[in-house]
Order: structure tokens, then C-alpha cells, then sequence
């Protein structure tokens, strides 16, 4: 694992676990890296990076599904980039996880294990039912951006 000055969400990004308050270690599916970002200042720059900026994609998920806490975020549109948060994005200790990227989850006690897409495995400070409602918001931002998607294309 090294240390990188900056990093860009994409689609081979799996998580994003604060080490400290500016520290922020990545999941990726082939790599880790460390970086001298908190996990909010990532998620923001990468939405800029691909054209709106977490208050733009914060405000168009409660649009498109009304959540305007611990929401689901797009990333990036085209490839359907989603992350969701473990507790509120304001707090430096807030986990991001890709929705596209989860295999599957185990319950424990007062945590969780994800399984990663690339059959990784990471325990995260979050309740069981907590992840599955961030799960089922997250689904229901994708299928409202597909919905929207086949409107578009019809």
C-alpha cells in the first residue's frame, strides 16, 4: 500500500475508510492507497471531476428519491458510480461505499463484513440494518436514473 496526493472515484473504487480525520484509506479492486484527504473531500472533488460537485449530486438524488440524509450519491452518471455513506458525510469518520461494487454482507455484532466485488473482505463500523437501508436507497436511486435513462432514450 503507498501514499497517493490525491485520487479520483472510478469504477474499480470499492471503498473509502477514514484512517484519521485527514487521512482516508482506498479500496480499489486491484490496489489500496493512502490519502491526505478526508473521505467527503474525496467524494466531492471526484464529483466535480466528473462535472457537479457533492452539493449538485446531494441535491439531484433528493430530486430524483427525496432522501436528504445520509443519501446515496452519483459519482459519475455513465458508468452509474454510486457511493453511499455509514453515518452523516459531515463527520470525519464516515465510511463510502460503492453500491455497484458489494457481493454481499454479514451480519455482526454492532458491525458488518462486506464482501467486495473482488471477494475482498472489510468489517465496517456500521449495524446490519443501517447498511441495508443504505443499500435499498442506493437501489432506488440506481433504478430511478435507469428509469430516467430509458425515458431519455425512448
Amino acid at each position: 500500500m503507498f501514499m497517493q496526493e490525491s485520487y479520483e472515484i472510478n469504477k474499480r473504487t470499492l471503498l473509502l475508510i477514514p484512517e484519521s480525520e485527514k487521512i482516508t484509506h482506498i479500496y480499489e479492486e486491484e490496489d489500496e492507497f493512502i490519502v491526505p484527504q478526508t473521505t467527503f473531500e474525496i467524494i466531492d472533488n471526484s464529483c466535480k471531476f466528473f462535472g457537479s460537485s457533492y452539493d449538485g449530486r446531494f441535491k439531484g438524488t433528493k430530486a430524483l428519491v427525496g432522501y436528504s440524509y445520509k443519501s446515496p450519491i452519483i459519482i459519475e452518471d455513465s458508468n452509474r458510480i454510486i457511493f453511499f455513506p455509514t453515518t452523516s458525510p459531515r463527520l470525519w469518520d464516515c465510511s463510502w461505499i460503492a453500491f455497484n461494487n458489494i457481493k454481499n454482507y454479514i451480519k455482526g455484532d454492532k458491525t458488518c463484513e462486506l464482501i467486495l466485488k473482488n471477494n475482498r473482505r472489510v468489517t465496517i463500523n456500521m449495524s446490519y440494518n443501517s447498511l441495508e437501508n443504505q443499500i435499498l436507497r442506493a437501489s432506488k436511486l440506481w433504478c430511478a436514473i435507469e428509469k430516467n435513462s430509458r425515458i431519455i432514450n425512448n
